[in-house]
């Protein structure tokens, strides 16, 4: 019983080689009967060969005829073979029944061959549906019980035993363990994960067992949110392989033109036979169609999608795989993107009647409603405080944040947005902010307002309770990324940043970036986006943050950081850095220049088969099948050529 349904499968899986194989079969006998004289025994071989083997490429050139209106390569192929087993039955040379077999064979084996090719990058990029498994195993009521992960909920506990896949993103709540994130971020060595660190879906556990909480819903986990990305990038076609589609359409209008007026005009004109002219026709409608131009793109295309998937750089869509090799500017975000956005709180100072306690509590409160790394600090720093969350939360991207808070309203953030609450504040902590942010530090602001919703006259009633000061560490990899940048020829990199002016500077220099933009709004940072793209045209765009999004969107370019990006920033960008490693731009550079190159020589081997081709048909030097092994071998070498980019 197993053999019938192994063969079911085997003939689904490889239909194209199957059929292939059977035309060949078909045609052997055929022609062998053919030759001893058995035509019954041919006229019933030769045309079992023409349906087998050419049936699913007149299905679908007759389906784009009939519902698109539009004629397709694979239906000029068939009625070229047709057409040449019409004239031999015509003029009783029956090896051109042979000849337009050939042909179906030809196309037939073509077709398998660039099947597989195709198989292999999307068995690369289809291998990311196979990182998570099917169940995860949930605590209940202390007794652990296996559920389907579409059944999972935010603040279910799950147990991940050493060995195990990680079924979705969590936060570990008890357990030490390494673990491997290379089929997710592309780092290729194992990372420590304690107490209270994110796991990601699709990750490999390794010798510790761990106790994970659910923190958000499992189709939002990174690996789900990149299996999307992906299955989009498959599916739409870059701007190039658009243009090869408009002109494929126009063009094939125009052989089928030639092709009757080559089939038609010679006898009158050069006083061509009629067998030779309509078999000249026939090659010509072989030779011309453009299938070799028709696959130098995608696969091109698709093997660097899937090249990058491999290491950690997820591509949106071909697209965008094409124009970050014409990058000739950049822009970096600071905060989580030049900097590991892991800040620490490195001082607080308090105005004279206030606690350096009462300072952390005050902004504790209001950016427990924040996303923003600082934030993230402050309410770290603040977690032996009693403290209670505000409410009336508002932030204002670049600038700060405001809340009420016991009654009060609270301000948190930079100076120019303090101004905006207070009046005046205290001379020896303008002299602690000065020197900070001197040093590279970013410094904020605290202060409160005893009525807690003031109105505009009031508003400036604010009071100084203290200043914070934060500290980020530079990316390890930053100064050797920017420096790899501009030996690949990027002609300017800068800086954009939310951030005062000296830790600004102080960030540029210990990086190796020149040109720095401070201070600046969501839409001041889309404005410099837009003048670096009036003066370098393809400028790409790195951050992380809410306040990117503007720019991301904007720049040709957009690249955020996987890890430590905010959500809107992922959905916004064009190409994801898993692991957050700055390096892989660069790598990403390489992709892209390396598959222009590809797509380029591939064009030019595509068109100059057609033309030798062609030329070789008007001069009477090949034949029917010659003419094909030359367009199809020409359509397959173009099609390897593009998975070069897997390797």
């Amino acid at each position: 019983m197993l053999y019938p349904q192994r063969l079911g499968q085997f003939t689904r899986e490889h239909a194209d080689t199957v059929a292939a194989l059977l035309c060949g079969l078909l045609l052997l006998f055929g022609w062998f009967a053919l030759h001893l004289g058995w035509l019954g025994l041919a006229f019933l071989l030769l045309p079992a060969a023409y349906v087998i083997g050419g049936y699913e490429s007149a299905r679908e050139g007759l389906t784009t005829l009939f519902k698109e209106k539009e004629l397709d390569v694979d239906l000029l192929m068939i009625v070229a073979a047709i057409g040449a087993a019409s004239l031999g039955l015509w003029r009783r040379e029956y090896h051109l029944i042979i000849d337009g077999a050939i042909l179906i064979l030809i196309f037939a084996i073509s077709s398998a061959l660039e099947g597989y090719a195709m198989a292999r990058t999307e068995r690369s990029i289809r291998s990311l549906m196979s990182l998570t498994p099917d169940t995860a195993r949930v605590l209940l009521q202390g007794r652990e019980e296996e559920i389907p992960i579409s059944q999972l909920k935010v603040g279910d506990q799950i147990v991940v035993k050493p060995g195990e896949l990680i079924p979705t993103d969590g936060i570990i709540l008890s357990g030490y363990s390494t673990l491997n994130q290379a089929a997710i971020t592309g780092e290729s060595l194992p990372v420590e994960k304690t107490v209270g660190e994110e796991v990601f879906a699709g990750t490999l556990n390794g010798y510790g067992a761990l106790q994970i909480k659910v923190h958000k819903p499992a189709q939002s986990s990174l690996i789900q949110r990149v299996i999307r990305l992906v299955e989009q990038a498959q599916t739409e076609a870059p701007p190039s392989q658009e243009f090869i589609d408009r002109f494929e359409k126009g063009y094939a209008k125009v052989i089928v033109v030639a092709g009757i007026l080559l089939a038609t005009l010679p006898p009158f004109l050069w006083g061509w036979d009629w067998e030779t002219t309509i078999y000249r026709a026939l090659t010509f409608l072989v030779v011309a169609s453009p299938c070799a131009l028709m696959a130098a793109i995608m696969p091109t295309l698709l093997s660097g999608i899937a090249n990058g998937a491999r290491q950690g750089i997820l591509f949106k869509n071909g697209a965008q795989l094409e124009k970050i090799g014409k990058v000739r500017a950049i822009a970096f975000d600071k905060t989580g993107t030049l900097t590991i956005g892991q800040v620490q709180v490195f001082q607080v100072a308090s105005a004279s009647k206030y606690t350096k306690d009462d300072v952390l509590k005050a902004a504790a409160s209001i950016e427990a409603s924040s996303e923003h790394p600082i934030g993230k600090a402050i309410v770290q720093a603040a977690g032996d405080l009693d403290w209670i969350a505000a409410m009336q939360v508002q932030a204002i991207p670049g600038q700060g944040i405001v809340g009420i808070a016991q009654e009060q309203q609270v301000i948190v953030g930079n100076t120019i947005f303090l101004q905006k609450y207070v009046t005046n504040s205290p001379e020896e902590l303008r002299e602690i902010v000065q020197s900070r942010e001197q040093e590279g530090k970013t410094v904020v602001w605290v202060a409160k307002n005893p009525t807690p919703n003031p109105s505009p006259q009031a508003r400036r009633g604010a009071e100084v309770m203290g200043v914070i000061a934060i500290a980020d560490e530079v990316r390890v990899e930053a100064a050797a990324t920017i420096s790899r940048l501009k030996k690949l020829g990027v002609e300017q990199i800068v800086m954009l940043t939310g951030d005062n002016e000296e830790t600004a500077h102080s960030v540029a220099k210990a990086v190796g970036i020149d040109r720095v933009y401070a201070q600046l709004l969501p839409e001041d940072k889309l404005n410099v986006i837009r003048r670096l793209q009036q003066q370098y045209q393809t400028v790409a765009m790195v951050g992380d943050g809410i306040n990117d999004a503007p720019a991301l969107a904007q720049a040709s370019v957009g690249i955020a950081m996987g890890v430590s990006g905010s959500d809107v920033a992922l959905e916004t960008a064009d190409i994801v850095l898993m692991a957050d490693r700055l390096e892989k731009i660069a790598v990403a550079m390489h992709l892209g220049r390396r598959s222009q190159l590809i797509v380029k020589q591939n064009i030019v081997v595509a068109l100059s088969f057609i033309m030798l081709l062609l030329i070789g048909n008007f001069l009477g030097n090949i034949n029917l099948p010659i003419g094909v092994i030359g367009h199809e071998g020409s359509t397959v070498l173009v099609t390897l050529s593009g998975l070069r980019l897997l390797k």
